[in-house]
């Protein structure tokens, strides 16, 4: 199993694998807790070589037609889709995710942002914008240099995702993973580099915080990209302020799923068990604060019970497991405290509890009050904090009442009441009668504290790039001297 998820180096930087002169990283198998990886972070100065690297290499991938640009990335997206078994292991023992999972929703995700940005990558224009005689026209420009900082829970992903636009509008990106699941990024660099890419236009560094720091700091970097929490977000968007970079900020959030009593009832259950408990409740857009309407609320709670009553944990590698381990240690401790925080509240645990080792089983407190730390911090883990209410009005004012604003959900058969709740609901992204589904091809991102810009869609375009206005005389020029 090691020797699979090893690689030949741990930094990838100018086209070629380059062993990390920085400190130790083993990478863990979140089952097993056994070491599958010996990598090692970047070294300060390697940090620089790699932005240098992507600086020197720029300019001439922005030259390139638009549509030569998008071809690598269509090539690089069918390499993924050939290599989909041997990929979605790899990811499975980065992240702990099962296998049914990683089979349908990280790689293949990554793909369809490739495929779509290669294939958006030619239709990007400028205006025209006449005045009289004279006219201006608009160019649409790359940034130069971005730094894509990722987060654990969707790492191959993210990295796609993160490219895709960068690549396809010009751009030179260094990335760097999350410590915790450094292997998908540098399987992602191997992959453009075959479908044609450049060297120099898609680096990785490998490290914790300081190598991330150094990372924003550089002074070739136009751009930030980062994936995270509230908390890290923070830090990354001032320290990218000192040289006016550009950020786009995916964080996290406390989201609210709403469920009124018309509602399709095993939908509503279904929907909400997708939005607490898939990748072992780890997703920085789950609606883990479940409003359900109070004519429901025991008819829901039972269905909830007895449909989670039969979910397989295991060995994320058997076809069979359908709920994994969490991803380290630190982060299972976590969600225990915060389970052992909501008994203390006085929520009342429906099902699920504090598990043990490396698996925390889903989680459902009822009785709850949004006052709770439940019902107002991000767990990120397989905990679900159901909360009654009585009519939309109330319920849109407490959905609203969080700092966060990344997602909300609405079940309900009353389509008008969904567009208004759609309307009223302060998110990036509202789901009626769904969830957690993120095409590529539709808008994502954050309000509030959630983040800001937006990933995916031709939305992302603007934020990988920069327009410049060129002024055309036509006529002789007046001077008052």
């Amino acid at each position: 199993m090691s020797h699979a998820a090893q690689p030949s180096a741990s930094l990838f930087i100018n086209g070629l694998p380059v062993e990390g002169q920085g400190a130790a990283l083993a990478v863990h198998y979140p089952y097993s807790g056994a070491v599958i990886a010996h990598l090692r972070e970047a070294a300060a100065t390697q940090v620089a070589d790699a932005c240098a690297a992507a600086a020197c290499a720029q300019p001439a991938w922005a030259a390139l037609r638009p549509v030569e640009r998008g071809r690598v990335l269509i090539r690089a997206a069918a390499i993924i889709r050939e290599r989909a078994e041997e990929l979605a292991r790899l990811e499975t023992l980065d992240t702990g995710k099962p296998i049914q999972e990683t089979r349908v929703a990280d790689w293949p995700s990554g793909a369809d942002a490739l495929e779509y940005f290669g294939g958006l990558a030619p239709t990007v224009t400028g205006q025209t914008i006449p005045l009289g005689g004279d006219f201006v026209y608009t160019i649409r420009e790359a940034l130069g240099v971005c730094a894509g900082i990722g987060a654990w829970n969707y790492p191959s992903q993210i990295a796609c995702w993160k490219a895709a636009p960068a690549l396809a509008m010009g751009n030179a990106m260094v990335f760097k993973p999350s410590e915790e699941t450094p292997l998908g990024a540098l399987k992602l660099a191997q992959i453009l580099t075959e479908a044609g890419l450049p060297p120099g236009i898609f680096n990785v560094v490998q490290g914790r915080g300081a190598v991330g720091a150094a990372l924003v700091a550089d002074p070739h970097v136009a751009k930030v990209s980062l994936t995270g929490s509230v908390a890290t977000g923070q830090k990354v968007y001032a320290a990218a302020a000192q040289g006016m970079r550009h950020v786009t900020m995916e964080l996290g959030g406390k989201s609210p799923l709403i469920i009124f009593d018309d509602a399709a009832l095993e939908d509503a259950v279904g929907a909400a068990i997708l939005a607490n408990f898939y990748s072992s409740g780890q997703i920085c857009s789950n609606g883990t604060r479940v409003y359900v309407q109070r004519g429901i609320l025991t008819a829901f709670l039972g269905r909830l019970s007895a449909r989670l009553s039969g979910v397989r944990m295991g060995d994320p590698l058997d076809e069979a497991t359908q709920h994994g381990p969490v991803v380290s240690p630190a982060q299972a401790e976590r969600i225990r405290a915060a389970i052992a925080r909501g008994q203390a509240e006085g929520a009342r645990l429906i099902c699920g509890g504090p598990g043990e080792g490396a698996f925390v089983p889903p989680t459902v407190f009822a009785d709850a009050t949004d006052g709770m730390w439940i019902a107002r911090e991000e767990i990120f883990g397989p905990v679900m904090t159901v909360l009654g209410f009585d009519d939309e009005s109330e319920v849109v004012a407490r959905a609203n009442a969080t700092p966060y604003g990344l997602a909300a959900g609405v079940f309900t058969r009353d389509l008008a009441r969904g567009h208004r709740m759609a309307a009223a609901l302060q998110a990036g992204t509202t789901w009626i009668n769904a969830y957690n589904l993120t095409p590529v091809e539709a808008p994502f991102g954050g309000v509030k504290l959630s983040g800001i810009g937006r990933e995916n869609s031709a939305a992302a375009i603007e934020h990988y790039s920069r327009l410049k206005s060129v002024y055309i005389g036509m006529g002789g020029v007046d001077a008052p001297y």
